[in-house]
């Protein structure tokens, strides 16, 4: 742009209006309003007053996108029962383990729930479940006293009462510590 000494002109990046003072090369001194003399290049100071500046609705559109702050996406939020819902369940009533138990005594029916949850929770390691329900069912309690004795043969394995809501007083809870 073309200065003259006595042009009007303004500083592009403050509030600052003045009075060209002097022109050396690229370097403007400017007289400002508050008298103040002060040094600017070329491209730092605008005539002022005598240029119309006009915008077009493109470049205001433009401008507020880049000022617009951005929606926040709605995830889908997991409730706090799913989260904590166990990632496997074995349930060790007789009849869901085998078709018939006809001339089986107790300690026979015992051993096939134990061999099982035995069998489930050595795949549930293996596999890098951490949690795990057994249903055992209320009864005498004689099944529930003796997953507890196996689950405390583990070390890396902690059992209690699963979720009462969920399950009543009939299911244990396994949680594995992986990293045993």
């Amino acid at each position: 742009m073309n200065f003259k000494v006595g042009d009007k002109v303004e500083a592009l990046d403050d509030t600052i209006i003045g009075v060209v003072a002097s022109i050396d090369g690229t370097k403007i001194t400017m007289h400002s309003d508050d008298g103040f003399l002060l040094h600017y290049e070329v491209s730092e100071i605008i005539k002022s007053g005598t240029e119309d500046i006009s915008v077009s609705n493109f470049e205001i559109a433009k401008i507020k996108s880049e000022k617009e702050i951005p929606k926040k996406r709605n995830k889908p939020v997991s409730k706090t029962k799913d989260r904590n819902a166990p990632k496997m369940e074995v349930d060790l009533h007789i009849h869901h383990l085998i078709n018939s138990q006809r001339g089986m005594s107790n300690y026979d029916i015992l051993n096939i729930q134990l061999d099982t949850a035995k069998r489930q929770l050595d795949f549930a390691i293996s596999k890098r479940i951490q949690k795990v329900v057994f249903i055992h069912g209320v009864g005498e309690g004689v099944l529930k006293e003796e997953l507890r004795y196996l689950f405390g043969r583990y070390d890396n394995v902690k059992s209690y009462d699963a979720d009462y809501q969920k399950y009543g007083l009939g299911a244990t809870e396994v949680y594995i510590y992986q990293n045993s």
